[in-house]
Protein backbone atom coordinates (compact mmCIF):
# COMPACT_ATOMS: atom_id res chain seq x y z
CA UNK A 1 0.00 0.00 0.00
CA UNK A 2 1.40 3.10 -1.03
CA UNK A 3 -0.77 5.78 0.53
CA UNK A 4 2.21 7.65 1.37
CA UNK A 5 3.89 7.27 -1.92
CA UNK A 6 3.96 9.98 -4.49
CA UNK A 7 1.58 8.84 -6.80
CA UNK A 8 -1.34 8.90 -4.09
CA UNK A 9 -0.16 11.76 -2.02
CA UNK A 10 -3.47 13.95 -3.04
CA UNK A 11 -4.03 14.58 0.49
CA UNK A 12 -0.44 16.45 0.91
CA UNK A 13 -1.71 19.10 -1.99
CA UNK A 14 -2.43 22.78 -1.43
CA UNK A 15 -0.76 22.93 2.20
CA UNK A 16 0.08 25.98 4.47
CA UNK A 17 0.26 24.96 7.60
CA UNK A 18 1.55 21.99 9.80
CA UNK A 19 0.09 21.10 13.26
CA UNK A 20 1.90 18.37 15.30
CA UNK A 21 1.43 16.52 17.66
CA UNK A 22 4.37 15.98 20.16
CA UNK A 23 4.34 12.91 21.73
CA UNK A 24 4.44 10.09 19.87
CA UNK A 25 5.36 12.14 16.91
CA UNK A 26 8.45 13.66 17.82
CA UNK A 27 9.71 12.18 20.34
CA UNK A 28 8.57 8.92 22.71
CA UNK A 29 8.19 10.56 26.79
CA UNK A 30 10.15 8.41 29.56
CA UNK A 31 11.00 8.75 32.79
CA UNK A 32 14.47 9.53 31.78
CA UNK A 33 13.28 12.43 29.76
CA UNK A 34 12.32 10.43 26.42
CA UNK A 35 13.96 10.28 22.91
CA UNK A 36 13.30 11.54 19.73
CA UNK A 37 12.22 9.56 17.12
CA UNK A 38 14.34 8.97 14.90
CA UNK A 39 13.71 11.54 11.48
CA UNK A 40 12.30 13.89 13.43
CA UNK A 41 14.60 16.37 14.44
CA UNK A 42 15.65 16.78 10.69
CA UNK A 43 12.01 16.92 9.65
CA UNK A 44 11.01 19.74 12.00
CA UNK A 45 14.25 21.73 10.39
CA UNK A 46 13.08 20.89 6.93
CA UNK A 47 9.59 21.91 7.91
CA UNK A 48 10.69 25.45 8.83
CA UNK A 49 13.29 25.97 5.91
CA UNK A 50 10.09 25.30 3.80
CA UNK A 51 8.59 28.09 4.81
CA UNK A 52 5.49 26.42 5.74
CA UNK A 53 3.34 27.84 8.68
CA UNK A 54 3.96 24.98 12.29
CA UNK A 55 2.35 24.64 15.45
CA UNK A 56 3.08 22.04 17.82
CA UNK A 57 -0.64 21.24 19.41
CA UNK A 58 0.18 18.75 22.54
CA UNK A 59 -2.19 17.49 25.47
CA UNK A 60 1.66 17.77 27.44
CA UNK A 61 -0.16 19.07 30.65
CA UNK A 62 2.97 17.12 32.87
CA UNK A 63 5.13 20.33 32.58
CA UNK A 64 4.81 24.14 32.05
CA UNK A 65 5.37 25.42 28.30
CA UNK A 66 8.96 26.17 28.86
CA UNK A 67 9.94 23.18 30.82
CA UNK A 68 8.95 21.27 27.87
CA UNK A 69 9.97 22.96 25.44
CA UNK A 70 13.89 23.00 27.09
CA UNK A 71 13.43 19.70 26.84
CA UNK A 72 12.83 19.28 23.02
CA UNK A 73 15.40 22.01 22.46
CA UNK A 74 17.50 19.86 24.32
CA UNK A 75 16.90 16.71 22.17
CA UNK A 76 18.01 19.11 18.82
CA UNK A 77 14.34 19.95 17.86
CA UNK A 78 14.13 24.23 16.76
CA UNK A 79 11.12 24.98 18.63
CA UNK A 80 9.70 27.91 21.06
CA UNK A 81 7.31 28.09 23.37
CA UNK A 82 5.65 30.80 21.23
CA UNK A 83 4.79 27.72 18.30
CA UNK A 84 3.29 25.32 21.17
CA UNK A 85 -0.48 24.88 21.78
CA UNK A 86 -0.99 23.76 24.71
CA UNK A 87 -4.05 22.97 27.49
CA UNK A 88 -3.42 25.09 30.48
CA UNK A 89 -3.01 28.30 29.14
CA UNK A 90 -6.53 27.89 27.13
CA UNK A 91 -7.73 26.60 30.28
CA UNK A 92 -6.61 29.91 32.09
CA UNK A 93 -8.28 31.91 29.68
CA UNK A 94 -11.40 29.65 30.02
CA UNK A 95 -11.22 30.69 34.30
CA UNK A 96 -10.11 34.43 33.98
CA UNK A 97 -13.37 34.58 31.43
CA UNK A 98 -15.61 33.09 34.18
CA UNK A 99 -14.71 34.12 37.27
CA UNK A 100 -13.83 30.01 37.92
CA UNK A 101 -11.50 29.13 40.83
CA UNK A 102 -10.45 25.65 40.28
CA UNK A 103 -9.66 22.90 42.74
CA UNK A 104 -6.14 21.17 41.06
CA UNK A 105 -5.76 17.93 40.49
CA UNK A 106 -2.49 18.16 38.22
CA UNK A 107 0.27 17.30 37.84
CA UNK A 108 3.20 19.75 40.75
CA UNK A 109 5.31 20.65 37.58
CA UNK A 110 2.35 21.94 35.76
CA UNK A 111 1.27 24.08 38.59
CA UNK A 112 3.05 27.28 38.19
CA UNK A 113 0.64 27.98 34.77
CA UNK A 114 -2.07 28.64 36.97
CA UNK A 115 0.03 31.06 39.04
CA UNK A 116 -1.81 34.07 38.18
CA UNK A 117 -5.43 32.27 39.17
CA UNK A 118 -7.13 32.70 42.40
CA UNK A 119 -7.67 29.12 43.60
CA UNK A 120 -9.06 30.30 47.06
CA UNK A 121 -12.77 28.47 47.71
CA UNK A 122 -12.59 26.37 44.99
CA UNK A 123 -16.05 26.53 42.38
CA UNK A 124 -14.62 24.43 39.78
CA UNK A 125 -11.97 21.33 39.35
CA UNK A 126 -9.34 21.32 36.67
CA UNK A 127 -7.68 18.13 35.86
CA UNK A 128 -4.89 17.42 34.06
CA UNK A 129 -2.15 14.43 33.40
CA UNK A 130 -1.65 14.22 36.75
CA UNK A 131 0.82 10.93 37.04
CA UNK A 132 1.70 10.16 40.47
CA UNK A 133 -0.60 12.48 41.74
CA UNK A 134 -3.20 10.38 40.80
CA UNK A 135 -3.95 8.73 44.30
CA UNK A 136 -7.38 7.83 46.04
CA UNK A 137 -7.09 10.55 48.51
CA UNK A 138 -6.40 13.43 45.61
CA UNK A 139 -8.92 11.89 43.44
CA UNK A 140 -11.64 11.71 46.45
CA UNK A 141 -10.63 15.47 47.59
CA UNK A 142 -11.45 16.44 43.83
CA UNK A 143 -14.74 14.37 44.20
CA UNK A 144 -15.96 16.03 47.40
CA UNK A 145 -15.56 19.72 45.63
CA UNK A 146 -17.42 18.62 42.63
CA UNK A 147 -19.87 16.94 45.06
CA UNK A 148 -20.48 19.70 46.76
CA UNK A 149 -21.30 22.02 44.00
CA UNK A 150 -24.87 22.67 43.13
CA UNK A 151 -23.46 23.10 39.82
CA UNK A 152 -20.11 21.27 39.47
CA UNK A 153 -17.93 22.63 36.80
CA UNK A 154 -14.97 19.91 35.86
CA UNK A 155 -12.81 21.29 33.41
CA UNK A 156 -10.16 18.40 31.82
CA UNK A 157 -7.07 19.05 30.39
CA UNK A 158 -7.61 16.42 27.59
CA UNK A 159 -9.20 13.03 27.53
CA UNK A 160 -6.76 11.07 26.11
CA UNK A 161 -6.44 6.92 27.20
CA UNK A 162 -3.38 6.49 27.54
CA UNK A 163 0.15 7.44 25.38
CA UNK A 164 3.60 5.42 24.93
CA UNK A 165 6.64 6.14 27.44
CA UNK A 166 10.28 4.88 27.05
CA UNK A 167 8.57 1.57 29.43
CA UNK A 168 5.65 1.18 27.71
CA UNK A 169 1.57 2.61 27.81
CA UNK A 170 0.43 4.84 30.70
CA UNK A 171 -3.04 5.97 31.50
CA UNK A 172 -3.67 9.20 30.64
CA UNK A 173 -6.30 12.07 31.89
CA UNK A 174 -8.81 11.04 30.28
CA UNK A 175 -9.64 7.72 32.53
CA UNK A 176 -9.34 9.37 35.90
CA UNK A 177 -11.58 12.32 33.88
CA UNK A 178 -14.47 9.85 32.99
CA UNK A 179 -14.17 8.17 36.67
CA UNK A 180 -15.24 11.79 38.17
CA UNK A 181 -17.76 12.28 35.65
CA UNK A 182 -19.46 9.06 36.52
CA UNK A 183 -19.20 10.14 40.52
CA UNK A 184 -20.90 13.40 39.76
CA UNK A 185 -23.31 12.53 36.87
CA UNK A 186 -21.50 15.46 35.45
CA UNK A 187 -19.68 16.08 31.68
CA UNK A 188 -16.58 17.57 31.55
CA UNK A 189 -15.26 20.44 29.18
CA UNK A 190 -12.49 19.25 27.43
CA UNK A 191 -9.85 22.02 26.94
CA UNK A 192 -6.93 19.98 24.67
CA UNK A 193 -7.46 18.17 21.75
CA UNK A 194 -9.94 16.86 20.48
CA UNK A 195 -11.81 20.13 21.31
CA UNK A 196 -12.69 22.02 17.99
CA UNK A 197 -11.66 25.13 20.05
CA UNK A 198 -8.24 23.87 20.62
CA UNK A 199 -7.72 23.09 16.89
CA UNK A 200 -9.17 26.42 16.37
CA UNK A 201 -7.00 28.23 17.99
CA UNK A 202 -3.77 26.52 16.88
CA UNK A 203 -5.35 27.37 12.90
CA UNK A 204 -5.89 30.92 14.03
CA UNK A 205 -2.52 31.43 15.08
CA UNK A 206 -0.83 30.36 12.19
CA UNK A 207 -3.29 32.35 10.39
CA UNK A 208 -4.17 29.19 7.90
CA UNK A 209 -7.54 27.87 7.28
CA UNK A 210 -8.60 24.98 8.03
CA UNK A 211 -8.87 23.14 4.55
CA UNK A 212 -5.06 24.27 3.92
CA UNK A 213 -3.79 22.43 6.97
CA UNK A 214 -2.76 18.99 7.98
CA UNK A 215 -2.61 17.90 11.29
CA UNK A 216 0.01 14.94 11.82
CA UNK A 217 -0.38 12.71 15.12
CA UNK A 218 -0.61 9.09 16.96
CA UNK A 219 -3.78 9.24 18.28
CA UNK A 220 -6.53 8.09 16.04
CA UNK A 221 -9.15 9.79 18.13
CA UNK A 222 -8.22 13.17 19.35
CA UNK A 223 -5.26 13.77 16.58
CA UNK A 224 -6.84 12.49 13.43
CA UNK A 225 -10.39 12.45 14.60
CA UNK A 226 -10.46 16.11 16.15
CA UNK A 227 -8.84 17.73 13.07
CA UNK A 228 -10.68 16.09 10.85
CA UNK A 229 -13.99 17.61 12.85
CA UNK A 230 -12.78 20.77 11.97
CA UNK A 231 -12.22 20.47 8.23
CA UNK A 232 -8.45 19.89 8.59
CA UNK A 233 -6.60 16.39 6.36
CA UNK A 234 -5.47 14.35 9.10
CA UNK A 235 -2.48 11.82 8.94
CA UNK A 236 -1.77 8.76 11.22
CA UNK A 237 2.12 7.95 12.10
CA UNK A 238 2.95 4.54 12.57
CA UNK A 239 5.20 5.81 15.99
CA UNK A 240 4.18 6.32 19.17
CA UNK A 241 1.08 4.89 21.06
CA UNK A 242 -0.10 3.88 17.52
CA UNK A 243 -1.56 0.81 17.47
CA UNK A 244 -2.06 -2.23 14.41
CA UNK A 245 -5.65 -2.08 15.37
CA UNK A 246 -5.95 1.79 14.89
CA UNK A 247 -6.18 1.36 10.87
CA UNK A 248 -9.83 -0.75 11.33
CA UNK A 249 -11.00 2.30 13.81
CA UNK A 250 -14.91 2.22 13.18
CA UNK A 251 -15.41 6.09 13.03
CA UNK A 252 -12.15 7.74 12.21
CA UNK A 253 -9.92 6.78 8.82
CA UNK A 254 -7.13 9.10 8.71
CA UNK A 255 -6.40 10.60 5.08
CA UNK A 256 -3.19 8.72 5.08
CA UNK A 257 -1.32 6.16 7.14
CA UNK A 258 2.53 7.45 7.18
CA UNK A 259 5.83 5.61 8.96
CA UNK A 260 6.50 8.85 10.80
CA UNK A 261 7.10 12.03 10.28
CA UNK A 262 9.87 12.40 8.28
CA UNK A 263 8.04 10.67 5.55
CA UNK A 264 4.91 12.51 5.82
CA UNK A 265 7.33 15.71 5.39
CA UNK A 266 8.93 14.40 2.46
CA UNK A 267 5.56 13.49 0.36
CA UNK A 268 4.12 17.23 1.57
CA UNK A 269 7.59 19.16 0.49
CA UNK A 270 7.60 16.95 -2.77
CA UNK A 271 3.76 18.64 -3.65
CA UNK A 272 5.36 21.97 -2.82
Amino acid sequence: RQEGGREMAAWARAVRGLLLDVSGVLYDSGGDGGVPIAGSVEAVRRIKASGLKLRFCTNETQATREKFVKKLQGMGFDISVAEVTAPAPAACRILKERSLRPHLLVHNDLVPEFAEIDKANPNCVVIGDAAENFTYANLNEAFRVLIGMEKPVLISLGRGRYYKETDGLKLDVGAYMKALEYACDVQAEVVGKPAKAFFESALAEMGVPPQEAIMIGDDIVNDVGGAQRCGMRALQVRTGKYRPCDENHPHVKPDAYVNNLAEAVDVILQQL
